[in-house]
């Protein structure tokens, strides 16, 4: 139906015959010339339609937006050229213009901004524009790269199944029931985790999966019900084998499809370091700002808000001066600290100093002369600087003051353009859960401890470090991994401290503990959001705008109305009856 693309039409075409196709993006009828913006997937040139071709003039001011149109036509020079299209240089004089359908008055227009809604309920239409068009092939093209790389390495790609057995990894299962036996359920897989592990087991010592992955959570900006991600695994490595390979992979793939240079090699930050440094275990090193613990300094205040974590070893007391800050007024003072309760916050204090060295503070009252100005000088107090404190609990100190700091260097313009990737490393194995009284796994249970020695992991659990990574960027984690355990002794200690006792462990994990007694290697592996590495290589903050049909924050496809009713015959097929909801 055509011959050429509409957005590849060039000068080396001029004087020749072309037939395109697309979509009117623009129809304008200047009282005797037509012109059309022509628009498919490469782009949009201009039609002109010259009154002297009656048949054609007639057809094109009938013309609306979005009209399917076939194009015939010959290039010629652009007599006014448009430096801001790809085709700006020519435009195509139309022979015959053919209406392949005619669209209806459409919900919204490309160049409006309708809300996410109306575009998520009209998918198709808005992944029309170019700016979607843009974001959907940035994707296309980070995938393509990766498969490419991971290709000409010797990766093999297998894939794992969809419908699998249920299993805890940090978010509730989507279940399936099975038709074929009652009352029992598949899950759809939260991960490939445990099948890429077997893999290994079974000697393919090199794997990756472009792996759909579901789990049953709150969405928000970077969360999707269902995410795809680059799933990987390694046979007989360490964490540095693992880290220098697919360190040197997203180099190339951010060169390949951004014409980007990352650094080389990768900075490295302990998860210890990242917290108490950023307040993050996926920092934003953008811009400088750092936070600075003062606990020993402010241990024998008077302010008891103070003196309590200071004098706790599970305690933090930690500043974040801002430069500049002193220009807040009260009430946006009053809105980081509604920002920090956000995130666990019961106060944010702070010390302002105008320029002029006045100081403002509600907290001064509680020191004498000599420990504030001592506090002042250890966190760089000086004219013009706002000094923001937390205090509480170590980690969820650092939580909140962590997006405390994000908040400010948005605010004050601090974050700077270009790419900042790093490595975050040796990660707690355990985290206590208060509610559960028992330890959960801050990776998942299958990474492997620092230490080989089943007894010390045991005798010291509440501070053991594990064999786990993460590949940041920008403030985002765009992939985790580890080292696995691969012996069944070690894998069952785990789980005994994770409080799965040995007959649920063999209820759930049965076929991997099998698995690991029949000569597992060592191995290790990461996975990549292919979503939010988009999202970033695209220049958009929400993973919605990258995946082609997402759902929204409320878990719903407002295009397709999923979920959906099912009809009580289709119901009883697979043995399952719904319990009416009680209001």
């Amino acid at each position: 139906m055509r011959t050429h693309f509409c957005g590849l039409i060039d000068e080396a075409l001029i004087g020749q015959p072309v037939t395109l196709c697309g979509w009117t993006d623009v129809a304008r009828n200047l009282g005797g010339v037509c012109f059309i913006d022509l628009r498919d997937h490469e782009g949009i040139v201009q039609v002109t339609v010259e009154p002297d071709n009656v048949d054609v003039f007639a057809v094109a001011e009938t013309l609306g937006y979005e009209d399917v149109l076939q194009v015939e036509g010959v290039v010629r020079a652009r007599h006014a050229v448009n430096a801001k299209l790809r085709t700006g240089q020519v435009e195509v004089i139309a022979t015959k213009i053919t209406v392949l359908n005619k669209a209806e008055p459409l919900p919204f227009h490309h160049h409006e901004n309708p809300g996410e809604d109306t575009r998520l309920k009209y998918r198709y239409l808005d992944l029309r524009s170019p700016e979607m068009q843009r974001k959907q092939r940035t994707r296309i093209r980070l995938v393509q790269a990766l498969r490419r790389w991971l290709d000409a390495r010797g990766f093999q790609d297998i894939e794992t199944p969809i419908l699998t057995k249920a299993t805890p990894e940090g978010a509730r299962d989507f279940l399936v029931p099975a038709r074929m036996h009652p009352g029992e359920f598949y899950a759809l897989p939260q991960s490939p985790q445990l099948f890429k592990q077997i893999l290994m087991v079974a000697g393919f010592d090199r794997y990756y999966q472009i792996a759909r992955c579901f789990r049953d959570e709150a969405l928000r900006a970077d969360r999707q019900l269902e995410f795809t991600q680059l799933d990987m695994e390694f046979a007989f490595v360490r964490e540095r084998d693992v880290q220098d390979a697919v360190e040197g992979m997203i180099r190339d793939v951010f060169r390949e499809v951004m014409d980007v240079e990352l650094d080389a090699p990768f900075p490295r930050l302990t998860w210890f370091d990242a917290m108490r440094r950023y307040g993050s275990d996926k920092p934003d090193l953008r811009f400088d700002l750092e936070l600075v613990d003062v606990a020993d300094l402010v241990k024998d205040s008077g302010f008891a808000v103070f003196t309590g974590p200071a004098n706790d070893p599970d305690g933090r007391v930690v500043a974040l001066r801002i430069p500049g800050g002193a220009s807040l007024s009260r009430k946006q003072i009053d809105e980081y600290a509604a920002h920090a309760a956000k995130y666990g916050a019961k106060g944010l204090a702070y010390i302002k100093i105008d320029e002029a060295g006045a100081i403002s503070s509600p907290i001064q009252k509680f020191f004498s002369e000599d420990a504030f100005a001592a506090l002042l000088a250890h966190v760089g107090a000086g004219n013009g600087d706002i000094v923001f404190f937390g205090a509480g609990a170590y980690n969820k100190t650092s939580d909140f003051m962590g997006a405390v700091r994000l908040k400010a260097g948005k605010d004050f313009g601090l974050v700077q353009d270009g790419w900042k990737p790093l490595w975050v490393t040796d990660f707690p194995m355990f985290e206590w859960d208060d509610e559960a009284q028992r330890y959960v796994a801050l990776h998942h249970p299958f990474t492997a401890p620092a230490v080989d020695d089943i007894d010390d992991l045991r005798a010291n659990a509440r501070t053991a470090v594990s064999r786990g990574y993460d590949m940041v960027l920008n403030g985002n984690e765009i992939g985790g991994g580890s080292i696995r355990i691969h012996r069944p002794e070690m894998q069952s200690a785990v789980f005994e401290l994770l409080g799965i006792g040995a007959e649920e462990a063999e209820a759930k994990f049965g076929f991997l503990l099998d698995a690991l007694r029949y000569g597992a290697p060592p191995h290790g592996g990461i996975a990549f959001g292919i979503d939010r590495i988009a999202a970033l290589m695209a220049g958009t903050e929400s993973i919605r705008d990258v995946i082609p049909f997402p759902k929204t924050t409320s878990a719903q496809c407002l295009m397709t109305g999923a979920p959906s009713p099912i009809p009580d015959a289709q119901l009883a097929e697979v043995h399952v009856s719904v319990r009416k909801r009680e209001d």
